[in-house]
């Protein structure tokens, strides 16, 4: 398998599982009933939940290698148009989704627009390809001017957090600061550490973002590696060695700064980086080289229209949310079996546009 041009099946098998992943944990029965696995980490910590999202920003920025490559024959301006254009439709869904829910919770009561959120998934995933579609267009032909641009941004990231109290959970830590000064506190996600204590802390907030630039970025040079000209076979073991490297450097730097997803410390970018890693250069073995690859046909399905799908699914759990699944759903083998019903429903379109061969993108 060589050449530039040669479409990865492993990288669409794993924007499938990330994006069925992220369906399955956002879509409980019953928040009060989740396994422990299906939860995420309260605050510092991993658990399988928090490598849902990571993967998700990886494989975007995986599958930008592809994407940024035909913009390369673009002037200027039509970057900036294309870019710009996907940054905004992007965000702008995001929003509308958080605008959705909340009319279906409070109605269009007075000061509907007072306490909207104005963060959230998609619109994290809009502002990092932003960001890192300038940086990689920039520097595409130096790899290693984005590795340092990619140390710098973390290394200035982790300082800080260092000098802004970013490893506590409370109002003072500089991530909450930041954006109740940009975005004001009513327009943030509220936490609640404890049943009595309410934070105003958004785990998709602004400065927070700033690492998700170096995980997109570290997803584009990764895949860039794969699509090298000598033989696939031949790239995976060097991958495979790069991302143990990103995953023991994070586990080491996390004694100094802890795994973290809520404000997405360094050690934690670079533990996912490195675990994700490791997942695509195992998928690309089996799948790629030796063609195993019929088990993973629902999964190509999820990852054909994955950004689609994410949104179907949250469109459908906020028309759900009418219906008393929480009273249904009373402890956690029942929470469990709805998120996986719900994900199911969700593979029903994903495969009929899989098997038309329609693809929705932005």
């Amino acid at each position: 398998m060589a050449g530039n041009n040669t479409r990865l099946v492993s990288l669409d098998v794993l924007r499938g599982i990330t994006v069925a992943g992220m369906i399955l944990v956002n879509h409980p029965g019953n928040w009060d009933h989740i396994y422990a696995p299906l939860r995420h980490a309260a605050w510092n910590g991993l658990t399988p939940t928090d490598l849902v999202f990571p993967f998700f920003m990886f494989v975007m920025g995986a599958s930008m290698s592809f994407s940024l490559g035909r913009y390369s024959s673009l002037s200027d301006g039509g970057f900036w148009k294309k870019t710009l254009v996907r940054t905004l439709l992007l965000f702008l869904i995001g929003l509308a989704l958080n605008m959705l829910g909340r009319l279906i919770s409070f109605g269009a009561e007075p000061g509907f627009f007072a306490g909207l959120r104005i963060l959230g998934v998609l619109q994290r995933l809009a502002l990092s390809y932003f960001l890192a579609s300038v940086l990689i267009m920039t520097c595409r032909k130096s790899v290693g001017a984005l590795w340092w641009s990619t140390a710098v941004i973390l290394l200035i990231y982790m300082v800080i957090l260092i000098f802004g109290n970013g490893f506590e959970f409370s109002s003072s830590n500089i991530v909450a600061v930041c954006d109740r000064a940009i975005l004001g506190e009513q327009h943030m996600y509220k936490d609640w550490p404890t049943d009595d204590l309410c934070i105003s802390f958004d785990p998709e907030g602004l400065l927070s973002t700033i690492p998700c630039v170096a995980q997109v970025i570290i997803g584009w040079i990764v895949c860039r590696y794969l699509r090298e000209e000598r033989q696939l076979e031949g790239r995976l073991l060097s991958v495979a060695v790069l991302g143990f490297v990103l995953m023991a450097a994070g586990f080491l730097l996390a004694y100094l700064c802890p795994l973290n997803k809520k404000i997405w410390s360094p050690s934690y970018v670079l533990v996912t980086c490195g675990l994700a890693t490791l997942l695509l250069v195992t998928l690309a073995y089996v799948i790629d080289i030796k063609g195993c690859s019929k088990w993973a046909m629902p999964f190509v399905a999820f990852g054909s229209n994955a950004l689609f799908i994410y949104v179907l699914s949250d469109i459908l759990g906020v028309v759900l949310s009418f219906l008393p699944f929480e009273t249904w759903c009373s402890n956690e083998f029942t929470s469990m079996i709805y998120a996986l019903c719900f994900v199911l429903v969700c593979f029903v379109p994903a495969w009929l546009l899989y098997k038309r061969k329609i693809y929705i993108k932005l």
